[in-house]
């Protein structure tokens, strides 16, 4: 198996910021009232960027060196 390298921690990050937000405002369209719904918001756009930094410091310069 092969080990957690930065660009795997990011694609994690990112996907599961996505699905939160996603899911954050689907909820908010049904009409249902989330508290605390701009703040989870915004630090799920958060997270998005940090990972997709991650992603992009995480991979390697040439791609056809192993």
């Amino acid at each position: 198996m092969q080990d957690w390298d930065l660009t795997s921690i990011g694609l994690v990050l990112i996907g599961s910021s996505i699905t939160v937000a996603g899911t954050i405002i689907g909820v908010m369209l049904l009409g249902v009232p989330v508290p605390f719904a701009p703040f989870l918001l915004f630090t799920s756009a958060v997270l998005v960027v940090l990972s997709a930094a991650l992603i992009m410091i995480g991979m390697p310069k040439n791609p056809s060196l192993p």
